[in-house]
């Protein structure tokens, strides 16, 4: 049995989805190991660490035409998968609401897609989670970068001319990428704070040292899975009062608030913006999916009154290599899960929670 990957257009994504450490795990499972040439050059990995371990080098059309799985980080392009036969598997964060059409259309061919971001929030799938593991590094990557542009000390600092007060850090939505933004940023000396729908964030968000904000009368808004849910109108006004006087001392905004599959939700209105300091930074890396800031622009820097909104589409292709490296891992463990050591051949068995919810029916 074979899996396949190969190169993703490295204009829009730099990580991959197999690293040198995992081809001895595909290995050991008796599986085949199959790249495009040049397939991780980018990241300063040549073709020989892959071979070293066991992978065989081919081109794209034999890996298409060979791989009984085909593990990617996104959806192939039409060319691929038109070349896509019965039978075969592929894995990626396949965006299934922006790809429907085209899964549609693959699935009819009897191909089975499996897409990661789908995955249960439950122990046993904690080790294939990629949603944990790159929002991780996304939090932390945020703060950097608007920490980069921000054009004052972070820590407070005093000195024989005066003090330096501590930047304020707003982080709006307590996810993995949310804890780990207000991690990053206390570490480099800001004040945080935080705001979440579920409640049962204020705990976590306080062990870290943030302050969390909390809207009065406020229930907790959050799904049987771990995720947020859309909040009703009288929450959202009530919620847009707080942020917006909280906002008035903010120096940074760090936004990840996300509902799977849907649009990011608007939390940062234009009129919120408004009472900001010049100078301040609004980081949103829910852009990709609309922006939690309502000025937000995908991939560019937008100046209002001297408040700098940014919101990159990809911030990982940043910090490919460690992405990948997590990627890879989280790959390999869903892939030991789908495969069936004894038979020798990919299980779908829709009885098995993780499977159930990754498959896209």
């Amino acid at each position: 049995m074979i899996i396949g990957s190969i190169s993703e257009n490295i204009d829009y994504e730099k990580r991959v989805a197999i690293t040198p450490d995992v081809v001895k795990k595909y290995k050991s499972l008796g599986l085949e190991v199959h790249i495009s040439k040049n397939y991780a050059v980018h990241l300063g990995i040549d073709d020989n660490n892959y071979i070293s371990e066991g992978a065989s080098i081919f081109s794209t059309e034999e890996i298409l035409l060979n791989s009984n799985a085909i593990v990617q980080m996104n959806i192939l392009n039409d060319e691929y998968l038109n070349k896509l036969k019965k039978k075969q598997i592929l894995i990626g964060v396949l965006n299934i609401h922006k790809n429907e059409q085209k899964l549609k259309g693959i699935i009819s061919k009897e191909i089975h897609c499996f897409s990661l971001e789908l995955l249960p929030r439950i122990t046993r799938a904690q080790s294939m989670d990629i949603l944990s593991s790159q929002a991780n590094l996304a939090g932390y990557k945020a703060v950097i970068d608007s920490f980069a542009y921000f054009q004052k000390a972070i820590p407070m600092m005093m000195t024989a001319a005066g003090t330096i007060s501590a930047a304020k850090v707003l982080v709006v939505g307590a996810g993995v990428a949310g804890l780990q933004a207000i991690a990053t940023a206390k570490r480099m000396g800001a004040i945080v704070f935080a705001t979440d729908v579920r409640l049962a964030s204020k705990e976590q968000v306080e062990s870290l040292g943030g302050k969390f904000l909390i809207v009065k009368g406020s229930e907790n808004l959050e799904t049987e899975g771990g995720y947020a849910k859309e909040t009703s109108d009288d929450f959202k006004k009530k919620q847009e009062e707080l942020i917006k006087e909280t906002l008035k001392k903010i120096d940074i905004v760090i936004c990840t608030a996300l509902i799977p599959g849907k649009k990011a939700p608007i939390i940062i209105k234009k009129e919120m913006i408004d009472v900001m300091k010049a100078g301040s930074i609004i980081y949103d890396l829910a852009a990709s999916q609309g922006g939690n800031s309502e000025l937000t622009e995908v991939d560019k820097i937008v100046d209002n009154k001297g408040v700098k909104i940014m919101g990159e589409v990809n911030i990982l292709n940043k910090l490919p290599v460690s992405a990948s490296n997590l990627y890879a891992k989280n790959m390999f463990n869903f892939i030991n899960n789908l495969y069936d050591k004894d038979k020798k051949d990919f299980k779908i068995n829709l009885d098995d929670e993780i499977i159930e919810k990754t498959i896209v029916k």
